[in-house]
């Protein structure tokens, strides 16, 4: 996500099933999705049936399977605020709003059941359980209701925004699955690489932006169906509109297309979209996919990311959004495709997207932003941070291995994963030299493409090329390091 920039109308639920054919596998070791799912405008509600493959490539018999339900977190009364206090009046900008997803019936299982701290895991007990390296087919039914809410999931003024709108399955770590709480500070996701087909139906006035290539558009009656597909991607994002205007241009094989409602040098943001792409696939590997939209839509953070589509806000003046397009598109290799546990180091994604940021603009000088300037920065606002942070509260917590939950505010959150995180990155390359350190990046790309990487899994990167960068990385981790 990027950096926050500064300081849901309940609709009636219409429960709907359709019947769909079996999930059909590119990859047989890798879970699939199949999704189909209808908008209707005047309810403001997705209903949707998914049938997913599940492959077991653990070593260990599943019995249960779990979903993350994010929809969830916009419900009236849900433990965790999506939105803190300090956003709140720039993501709900029509009042306070709700909405919810509402799992309807799962088939091919022993049963089901909605459970998880914030009623935000559905769990499936199977029929027999998988074994290592076999799949079972599950087909679950479900409804989201959209709150009015410039956010991932939701209603906003010009768009429709569905990022996690369909039940995702928890990634697993070595404790088993993980739970995603949905936390207002960074990104609470989890989430292993599948395969995708997703077909949507929409009012035939609307403009779709998708994560994946488009395979088929019919048009009946004032509606469209429009079918995609998207392979070894860690999710699934769509965002409608009847406004968007669309401009786009293929670079090394790989179709960008910029979507916008207002931007009045559209061309500028395209060649900052299709620039970075190129520069990030040169500097540390090659785009996986064939396709990237990127959306300008409401929201009330500066950006997110998804795999193959970036969400950039409206209202961004011109430099931030060119920053915004170029953060988000770093985090197609620092999160889409090198998945980490965003939940516990945050900094390993947005640390390392902020600091190729860096390298773009350092190597695309006529933007305007230069390494120094970006470093000065950083070091800035984090000192000026955590010198008031320390007079408030005695002591100073500049650890950056923490969960979510542990941050205060998206103060703390921002200077300990982006402003930090950037600094540790300028310190390493500093240290080890470019050749070193850009082919460390490289060897990271190269070793866990379509895998969740640990801290460790970075570091080792490092350390095998010849470096001994633990101690730097500790320092930092640990909160040790004076800066």
């Amino acid at each position: 996500m990027k950096k926050f920039i500064s300081v849901l109308l309940s609709v009636c639920v219409i429960a709907f099933c359709v019947t769909l054919t079996a999930c059909k596998k590119q990859d047989d070791n890798k879970t699939c999705y199949d999704i189909f799912c209808i908008y209707e405008e005047e309810t403001g509600t997705l209903t949707g049936t998914m049938n997913v493959d599940y492959y077991n490539d653990t070593d260990t018999e599943i019995s249960d399977l779990k979903f993350n339900l994010y929809g969830n977190a916009f419900r009236e009364g849900a433990a965790y605020s999506p939105v803190s206090d300090t956003y709140k009046n720039r993501a709900y900008y029509a009042g306070e709003s709700y909405g919810n997803m509402t799992v309807e019936n799962v088939e091919n299982c022993a049963g089901w059941n909605i459970a998880g701290e914030d009623e935000n895991i559905l769990v499936v007990n199977l029929l027999t359980p998988i074994y290592p390296e076999d799949n079972v087919v599950l087909t679950v039914y479900y409804t989201l209701t959209f709150a009015k809410v410039n956010h991932r999931t939701g209603i906003c003024a010009d768009t429709v925004n569905l990022g996690n709108f369909y039940p995702v399955i928890c990634g697993r770590n070595t404790e088993g699955f993980v739970e995603c709480n949905y936390y207002y500070c960074g990104d609470p996701f989890y989430s292993e690489c599948a395969n995708y087909t997703v077909t949507v139906d929409v009012p035939e006035k609307y403009a779709v932006a998708s994560s994946g290539k488009q395979t088929s558009e019919t048009c009946v009656d004032g509606r469209k169906k429009c079918s995609y597909t998207l392979n070894n991607a860690r999710d699934f994002a769509l965002v409608l509109s009847d406004k968007f205007e669309v401009v786009s241009e293929t670079v090394d094989g790989v179709e960008v297309s910029y979507y916008y409602v207002n931007d009045t040098t559209p061309e500028n943001s395209l060649a900052a979209a299709t620039e970075s792409l190129k520069y990030f696939s040169e500097t540390f590997g090659k785009y996986a996919y064939p396709t990237l939209a990127v959306v300008q839509t409401g929201f009330c953070y500066g950006g997110m990311e998804y795999p193959a589509l970036t969400m950039i806000a409206e209202g961004l003046d011109s430099d931030n959004n060119i920053y915004t397009i170029v953060h988000e598109n770093a985090h197609q290799w620092w999160y889409a495709m090198v998945g980490s546990d965003q939940m516990n180091d945050a900094w390993q994604d947005e640390g390392l997207a902020e600091y190729s940021t860096l390298a773009f603009f350092e190597s695309h000088p006529t933007y305007g932003f230069t390494r120094k300037g970006m470093i000065n920065s950083a070091t800035s606002y984090y000192r000026a941070f955590f010198t008031v942070f320390s007079q408030l509260n005695d002591v100073a917590d500049t650890r950056m291995h923490r969960h979510l939950s542990e941050y205060t505010s998206e103060l703390e959150y921002n200077n300990v994963t982006y402003n930090k995180g950037m600094i540790l990155f300028e310190m390493l390359r500093t240290t080890l030299g470019d050749e070193s350190f850009f082919g460390g990046l490289k060897k990271y790309f190269n070793e866990n493409c379509g895998k969740i990487a640990t801290a460790d899994d970075l570091i080792g990167c490092f350390i095998k090329s010849g470096c001994d960068v633990e101690g730097l990385f500790n320092s930092f981790l640990e909160g040790k390091i004076l800066i």
